[in-house]
């Protein structure tokens, strides 16, 4: 539901509501709705997931959207509850489990609530066994998008299934429950709530994120000052990669010639001969350098007597492992028109080639190099190229003599 505003004319009249309602309808038709399903992802507890959740519940009653609560934790903390006032709230589930009473959500009645948005707080918290039919709350959440009902829901970093483990790895803290990084992937929207860790380890201190009597706990164990930072960073560059997707997937459909520099993005283009791993190297230092993505493409002709360096390739495909790398294979028969269509599609914003090692008569007598063709055409697209000198190193120095053997 997109919230429109209200205009008058200078005069007073009709007219300028008139203006004001295609206005709107213009608006309206540029500014994409907010999405079935909607994750706040934070780097640890109380960043302000929850708030931010019950607060855009609140905006959305507000516009007049149906909203309820399916599940919402606050932690005892004032600023939180404060924002359950005015929305629906359904009844838990509770079951008695192991000689205790634990309270869950009730999907079924949610479902027959049938709201328009529902608010579903922790989307990794495994449900209490005999609680529903599900085991993992993302299940439930599922089961809702299906029925058509939208979700607002949040998430901390470490527990996306392919972060968890280098988050246990950082700080020593076990990582039960997990959700599958397809399901956090299928939001329409991800939006990060963040904080410093300074800001958080106040917060703690002050008593706003957990008890008192936990508190010197957390800030000498999960909540150090080491933990929150690496935590901070997984969630950046989770979410860099999530908009990194979107902003190529958006140029593809809408802007397919235009390049955009948000961030660099090296393509490498191999051969068989000697010399091209130092190139390969030199393309992944500069990628180490800027923080970039490496694909290393080689293009295969057509012609059957192009496949006689085997060896030479294998091992460059092992040079781009270790350095993680990209390796891409792609067949034509125009090596320069084919890696400038790569670059296109990838949003390459700069390429590297090893310099040619032919005659200038050889490069007259066929046409021009590989090289010079794809200068020009990086000038026409406003590439960077990165021209580097093919260097065989003597056996022994950069790789094992059978490795430097293989590349001759």
């Amino acid at each position: 539901m997109t919230e429109q505003g209200r205009f008058s004319g200078s005069d007073g009249t009709d007219e300028g509501v008139s203006e004001a309602a295609a206005i709107d309808l213009d608006v309206t038709d540029v500014v994409e709705a907010a999405g079935h399903f909607r994750i706040y992802l934070g780097a640890a507890a109380g960043v302000g997931k929850t708030f931010a959740m019950l607060s855009e519940g609140q905006r959305r009653r507000g516009r007049g959207a149906d909203v309820v609560i399916g599940f919402v934790e606050c932690h005892g903390r004032l600023l939180t509850e404060e924002l359950l006032h005015g929305l629906e709230v359904v009844p838990r589930r509770e079951v008695e489990y192991r000689g205790s009473r634990f309270e869950e959500m009730d999907l079924d009645a949610v479902l027959s609530r049938h709201p328009e948005l529902a608010l579903v707080d922790e989307l990794a918290h495994t449900n209490v066994p005999g609680t529903g039919r599900h085991e993992k709350r993302w299940q439930h959440v599922l089961e809702l998008l299906e029925a058509g009902i939208d979700v607002i829901t949040t998430v901390n970093i470490q527990h996306l299934e392919s972060i968890a483990d280098a988050a246990e790895q950082m700080t020593g803290a076990q990582v039960r429950e997990r959700v599958p990084d397809w399901v956090v992937r299928k939001a329409d929207q991800i939006e990060l709530v963040d904080s410093s860790p300074e800001q958080l380890r106040r917060r703690m201190l002050h008593g706003n994120i957990y008890p008192p009597d936990k508190v010197p706990q957390a800030l000498t164990h999960f909540f150090r000052s080491d933990n929150l930072i690496a935590l901070r960073e997984l969630a950046l560059r989770f979410l860099a990669d999530e908009t990194e997707e979107e902003l190529l997937e958006h140029l593809r459909r809408h802007q397919n010639g235009v390049l955009w520099e948000t961030s660099e993005r090296i393509m490498v283009g191999v051969t068989g001969a000697p010399g091209t791993d130092v190139v390969l190297h030199r393309a992944a230092r500069l990628a180490a350098r800027s923080k970039s993505e490496l694909h290393v493409v080689h293009v295969v002709s057509s012609d059957a007597a192009a496949h006689s360096r085997d060896d030479s390739l294998a091992a460059l495909r092992r040079v781009a492992s270790d350095v993680g790398a990209h390796w891409v294979e792609i067949q034509g028969d125009d090596p320069a028109r084919v890696l400038m269509e790569f670059a296109r599609r990838a949003q390459i914003t700069q390429i590297v080639l090893g310099a040619s090692r032919r005659s200038r008569l050889r490069e007259l007598m066929s046409g021009g190099s590989i090289v010079w063709k794809v200068q020009r055409l990086a000038a026409i697209e406003s590439v960077d190229l990165h021209i580097i000198a093919r260097r065989v190193m003597p056996a022994g120095r950069g790789e094992s003599t059978e490795g430097a053997r293989s590349l001759r």
